[in-house]
């Protein structure tokens, strides 16, 4: 079966010796929603903008369902819709009338434009706000104007660079929504880098982990969390009798890592909280215990970052965000 993304070996050094990859690997199948994430610096614009065609690679290769990047650019682009981290639309016209531009750069035909371009307007709930400035637009609307471009065509590929940055909470879950649900219906493959771990988790089939021009770790996100110990859940029991041994209670219970106990209080980790937490609750009711409080920190994407690099991937990323976010707002103002 064609991949629809085949990479190896792909190294990209700038003017100056500054190596953005260092020998990138990565598969990508047909159909999936697949996640990059990593911190500034690590490569993910780069690699975007190599598959893409926007940039040439030092050495190394990149397929787009079969087809070389590097020599066979037309018919990678004729494949693939992409939408960047900056803003890709004029301010000054209207949602329709940035659409019929694209359209015309697309080549769409001028009998099928109109069409086209109502049924995406209609699809992104913005028909009624189409013949309004952008200007005026907020910013989950930009985002699924944006989308909408890059999908006239329809792309089998879509690749998408931060497509909710600086959206609050309700525009990205609307945003995702009309991305997955067209996904679904077309059998289109996405491919995007984010900076919300959460996102990642939600939406991607698999995901990939950069740092420093590498891929660090790659698969399910449920995978990815299984490298770290697990799930941490702390309990605080009832006084316990000098006679019972909280953990001999614990050492009968399989799948379980105890990590720290403090008096009543105990905490510990587990691959699978649904199935050792009721057995658990069990062996603590049969020794007269009660739980006074519970809490379950489940393993994330974030801990898994920790791992492997002792840095916070959430951190890492806070100064660029922001200052994305600041530049985006100012080219909905027209600045």
């Amino acid at each position: 079966m064609v991949l629809a993304i085949e990479v190896r070996g792909l190294v990209k050094i700038y003017p100056g010796g500054i190596k953005a990859l260092n020998g990138v690997d990565l598969d990508v199948d047909e159909g999936i929603i697949y996640a990059l994430l990593g911190p500034n610096g690590a490569g993910k614009t780069t690699l975007i903008r190599i598959i893409t065609t926007q940039l040439r690679q030092t050495d190394g290769y990149v397929k787009v369902f079969g087809h070389d990047t590097s020599t066979q650019g037309s018919n990678v682009r004729s494949l693939i819709g992409y939408v960047p981290q900056e803003m890709s639309l004029w301010s000054d016209l209207t949602g329709y009338e940035n659409m019929l531009i694209y359209s015309k750069i697309y080549g769409i035909p001028s009998n099928s434009r109109k069409k086209i371009i109502e049924e995406l307007l209609e699809f992104m709930d913005l028909r009624e706000a189409s013949n309004r400035m952008v200007r005026i637009y907020s910013g989950g609307m930009i985002r699924r104007l944006e989308i909408a471009i890059a999908l006239m065509h329809r792309p089998r590929l879509l690749v998408l660079d931060e497509p909710t940055i600086g959206l609050d909470p309700a525009a990205r879950r609307l945003v995702w929504g009309k991305i997955t649900e067209y996904c679904k219906e077309y059998n289109m493959t996405i491919f995007f880098a984010t900076h919300y771990m959460d996102e990642a988790d939600r939406y991607a089939n698999y995901i990939a982990l950069m740092n420093r021009g590498i891929i660090i770790a790659r698969g399910k996100p449920e995978e990815l969390k299984q490298n770290v110990e697990g799930d941490r859940i702390t309990l605080k029991l009832s006084s316990i009798d000098d006679n019972i041994s909280i953990l001999n209670i614990f050492s009968e219970i399989e799948g379980i890592t105890i990590l720290k106990t403090d008096g009543d209080t105990i905490e510990f980790s587990t691959s699978n909280v649904s199935y050792t937490l009721p057995k658990i609750l069990e062996k603590l009711f049969q020794n007269n215990l009660k739980i006074y409080e519970i809490k379950i920190h489940e393993a994330t994407l974030d801990d898994v970052f920790i791992k492997l690099t002792g840095r916070r991937l959430s951190e890492e990323e806070y100064g660029r965000y922001r200052e994305a976010i600041t530049m985006r707002k100012m080219i909905r103002r027209g600045s």
